[in-house]
């Protein structure tokens, strides 16, 4: 089969652009053929897929992008603004159908690309589906000038996808009880070949000054909506070393936070390479993810869990679909830096609950959330899609 995605980032550099990748790689596995129309200029899995460049002015972001720092938000666009993207991604959408010939289309995001899907099917037939991460809907909802359309594209859709069940109640609240019917949850993954059984995390011990000290991590973007610095006020009670990988507007605000008050324990790391960056996953004793918003997903609590590390976080958005609370991590009331001290410290004081939590969330990543398990998911509702498409 073809598939033809559409996606509005850069390849690199976020959530979606990883999962991207990421079920491709996997697809490709299953025999599929695989086209890609996107605003990159850097080529993935150059003589396996078919590659298309959409050439923007401007690309733009919901909430914010490490590789488009400075880029405006959706609702900061003007009409004549959102035409011309609109136009572009048409123009190039165009013509990679009449070069690649697509069996369907898999638009990321509920955005102006869904515009365009509607559009070619109006004209050729070529069913779509969506995908939706999550942080679409919150752009959705903060600018009606979208909903009009997107809603349409929605209605005509062939399959919606949700990354959870919260985000699945989201869509249900924004379009209506009757796109349920379409409706599936299925989340994202990781590549479990990633993740061995152990890893050696001696140099990072050498070159961070870890050795014989607890460590608690954080990893993601230093924006408000992750509540970092929740975890940061606790810090003075964290019985270990607070570790923060990331980059983002807050960051100037929290390395201020920690002069300030004199916190030797908080190691504000910036942006690492992936390889260290999984390597901290498995030298961390406990992740916390403190999110005080809904978060639709998250991909890095499952990629702590997937290194056998027991999470601390909210129960926010999508996030009970991966950490039950006492089997693979704590729950913590948002905002509050007592309780995420004190759910630390007791995992940190207790080594056989932590190791078995840490076993726990693995054995969740192994059954429920690896790359392959999702691919074949997604194989089966295009298999469905073109099968209906072709007995109407």
């Amino acid at each position: 089969m073809k598939i033809l995605f559409l996606y509005d980032f850069p390849l690199w550099g976020s959530g979606s652009g990883e999962w991207l990748r990421q079920i491709v790689e996997e697809l490709l596995k299953l025999n599929h053929k695989i086209g890609i129309i996107a605003p990159e200029e850097r080529r993935f899995l150059e003589d396996k897929i078919k590659q298309y460049k959409v050439s923007l002015s401007q690309i733009p972001v919901y909430i914010g992008h490490p590789e488009l720092k400075g880029a405006k938000r959706y609702s900061e666009l003007s009409e004549r603004e959102i035409t011309e993207i609109y136009k572009s991604y048409l123009d190039t959408t165009i013509e990679a159908v009449a070069n690649f010939k697509p069996d369907i289309l898999h638009v990321h995001h509920l955005f102006l690309i869904t515009w365009v899907a509607r559009y070619i099917n109006s004209l050729s037939g070529i069913k779509y589906l969506i995908l939706s991460h999550g942080s679409d809907l919150y752009s959705l909802d903060a600018d009606k000038r979208y909903f009009p359309l997107t809603k349409d594209a929605v209605n005509s859709a062939r399959g919606i996808v949700a990354n959870s069940g919260f985000t699945r109640k989201e869509l249900i609240k924004a379009f209506g009880k009757e796109i349920s019917k379409k409706l599936s949850v299925i989340p994202g993954g990781v590549d479990i070949k990633d993740y061995p059984n152990n890893m050696d995390t001696t140099l990072l011990d050498e070159k961070y000054d870890l050795k014989d000290k607890r460590v608690v991590l954080f990893t993601g973007r230093l924006i408000s909506h992750k509540g970092v610095k929740y975890l940061v006020k606790a810090a003075k009670e964290i019985k270990g070393e607070v570790v923060l990988i990331g980059e983002g507007p807050e960051k100037q605000y929290l390395k201020e936070f920690v002069e300030k008050k004199g916190l030797k324990n908080v190691h504000l790391l910036g942006y690492l390479p992936p390889e260290e960056l999984t390597k901290f996953y498995y030298r961390a004793d406990v992740f916390v993810a403190p999110s005080v918003w809904d978060e639709p997903f998250g991909l890095t609590i499952l990629e702590a869990m997937a290194s056998k590390t027991p999470v601390i976080t909210t129960r926010r958005g999508g996030i009970p679909m991966l950490v039950k609370s006492g089997h693979n991590g704590i729950f913590v009331k948002a905002r509050n830096s007592k309780r995420i001290a004190e759910a630390v410290n007791k995992l940190l004081e207790n080594d056989e609950l932590r190791k078995k939590m840490g076993e726990n969330a693995r054995e969740i990543v192994e059954k429920k959330f690896t790359w392959q398990i999702v691919a074949k998911k997604f194989d089966k509702l295009y298999k469905e899609i073109v099968r209906n498409n072709k007995t109407r």
